[in-house]
């Protein structure tokens, strides 16, 4: 049996009768036991007694009536399924949780189906799925390259067409380097968003679950479904109603930063600066302005997860079995741990004061950006190279990565090209917490433009940044503009409404204010200005609007229409029509 693994393609082969649940699944079983001997993809692969409450949990249920119905899913195996051991890749560590982790138990209750627990670098310490006792994971293209990790199996999972999805986790990389090194779409949402409850900490303050899929579309819809708030975890965070589902869609002219020259690395790598030019170029086909970053304070925090305190963090877990039983450690992940009981009080205070320096400073960066493009490795390497210098090489597969999670950012890495060998490489798009539809929607027209997922019309994507026309005392300079200053807006382009338009002086004052009116009839063009600012500060914002004014829809010159300045008609008593005018600027003039 052939099935597009798909999200919506797979709904479709159900409905249609060329698929069931049960028929796939055994069908995928077989297929991994076959290829696992090989790619040490899993290390439990779910038997068919095993699988069998899941499938009978979807006997007598409508498709439509689930979400997920009847879609095989991996998990990495430092992520709880109830009835399962949980390895981390650690025999000596394992256990059986009695109960699934959230995120898998939300997943089921939406009627996906596991199929088994993949393989990872031990205690998801490592970027490149070759430090497990259970074997290393070759690369799913070129079999002397590693699949990456530590999340290898899941990359694998869903490259090798065994599983619609994958989870997987992420503290420095581990979701977004194995996407890269196989050709697929892997989302590192905002720490918080998806629940880490049931999951083995790396680092509790910093892991995030992930997911693989062909499609940034898939990836939406499931951070859609999976974005809750969850008590069991107390790092939980609430999903701002603009980086819901709806948020999604296609994106508008943006702005992204591209590191400096200075600050790229491809450690000998002769295709990537060309590969990168080349993504660089994508983006601005889609509209996107790049402007140059300086990535230094992000690469200076990168430094920081393994040659600062954040190591303890990870001794944390580790640590006791460690000390009891060493030999139950693999000697590269006994030496990266080493260190971690030196580390004291003092150094990790002072670790946790830079590192806030730096995201104030980095922050202040992105400020008026919408994302910003990097490579997602500057190099892949080899297993050879892997084995003769373990922790350089995996070092410099991080060189990208390591900074998201202590900066508290949203990632999306994206399949973009193939190298001469026929290995895929990809780019990441990164940007402020609470940005994940809204890199998404990027990646998703990136995709489209290179023909790897179909063409779409739908509303402007979003992100936490909300556009709003302006008329009248709130134009830059102008008595009120203060009012969006203050609320960190900044000016987006000056130019005109469509045609549609009437402008009025209304009685009152001081300040004086205009009242715009969409008309059936006699409108024009009045001049505007159109201002973003943060989300959060847009109810404070429309809370301070004296009637008969208001926020509604105006639409521009070009066609676009945006949140806006709008009158009530019943407002225009004593009012003096400007409209000849064309702008209130052009009527405050009249005044001197």
């Amino acid at each position: 049996m052939t099935v597009n693994l798909q999200l919506d393609a797979l709904r479709a082969a159900y409905r249609e009768g060329r698929a069931t649940p049960r028929q796939l699944l055994a069908t995928l079983r077989d297929k991994a036991a076959a290829l696992n001997p090989d790619y040490r993809l899993f290390i439990h692969l779910l038997s068919a007694e095993e699988l069998e409450p899941y499938l009978a949990a979807l006997d007598g249920r409508e498709i439509d009536s689930l979400p997920l119905y009847g879609v095989p899913f991996a998990i990495k195996d430092n992520i709880d399924l109830a009835g399962i051991p949980t390895t981390a890749a650690c025999p000596a560590f394992a256990y059986v949780p009695q109960r699934s982790a959230s995120v898998v138990e939300r997943l089921l209750a939406l009627g996906a189906i596991p199929l088994g627990k993949t393989n990872l670098d031990q205690f998801a310490t490592g970027l490149n799925g070759s430090r497990s006792p259970y074997g290393a994971c070759p690369n799913s293209v070129l079999a002397e390259y590693p699949s990456g990790g530590s999340s290898a199996g899941s990359s694998l999972a869903v490259a090798l067409g065994l599983a619609s999805f994958a989870l997987g986790t992420d503290t420095a990389g581990s979701g977004r380097v194995p996407a890269a090194l196989n050709n697929l779409l892997g989302l590192k949402a905002t720490k918080g968003l998806i629940s880490t409850a049931g999951v083995v900490p790396a680092c509790r303050t910093l892991d995030c679950v992930t997911t693989f899929t062909a499609t940034a579309r898939e990836a939406s819809q499931l951070l859609a479904l999976t974005a809750q708030f969850d008590p069991r975890d107390e790092y939980s965070r609430r999903n701002p109603a603009w980086n819901d589902g709806s948020a999604f869609g296609v994106p508008r002219p943006f702005r992204f930063g591209v590191p400096r020259a200075q600050d790229l690395q491809f450690f000998g790598c002769d295709e990537g600066p060309g590969l990168f030019g080349q993504a660089v170029d994508r983006l601005r086909a889609l509209g996107g302005e790049a402007v140059e970053l300086d990535l230094s304070p992000f690469l200076e925090a990168a430094r920081l997860l393994y040659e600062g305190p954040w190591v303890a963090e990870r001794y944390s877990v580790a640590g006791e079995l460690l000390e009891q039983d060493p030999e139950a450690v693999l000697p590269v992940i006994r030496a990266v741990l080493a260190k971690a009981p030196a580390v004291s009080g003092v150094q990790t205070f002072r670790a946790h004061y830079r590192l806030q320096t730096l995201k104030a400073h980095c922050d202040r960066l992105l400020e008026d950006l919408d994302c910003v493009l990097t490579p997602t490795i500057g190099r892949p390497v080899t297993l050879a190279e892997l084995a003769a210098e373990p922790v350089l090489r995996n070092s410099q597969l991080g060189y990208y990565t390591n900074f998201m999670n202590l900066l508290d950012y949203a990632a999306v890495a994206v399949p973009s090209a193939f190298m001469n060998n026929g290995l895929p490489w990809g780019v990441t798009l990164f940007g402020r917490a609470f940005t994940d539809q809204y890199l998404l929607s990027l990646a998703d027209a990136w995709q489209r433009q290179q023909g790897l997922a179909a063409p779409v019309a739908g509303q402007p994507a979003r992100n936490d940044r909300v556009r709003l026309v302006v008329c009248g005392a709130h134009l830059e300079g102008l008595a009120l503009n203060g009012q969006l200053r203050q609320r960190g807006a900044r000016l987006i382009e000056a130019g005109h409404s469509s045609p549609d338009y009437r402008l009025y002086a209304l009685a009152g004052g001081p300040p004086l204010r205009p009242g715009m009116l969409r008309v059936k009839e006699g409108g024009v063009a009045i001049a505007v200005e159109v201002w973003e600012l943060p989300s959060s500060e847009l109810g404070s914002f429309l809370t301070g609007i004296p009637a008969p004014l208001g926020l509604g829809k105006v639409q521009l010159a070009d066609g676009r229409w945006e949140s806006g300045f709008i009158c009530e008609a019943c407002g225009l008593e004593g009012a003096t029509d400007i409209s000849h005018l064309g702008g209130w600027r052009a009527y405050l003039q009249t005044l001197q």
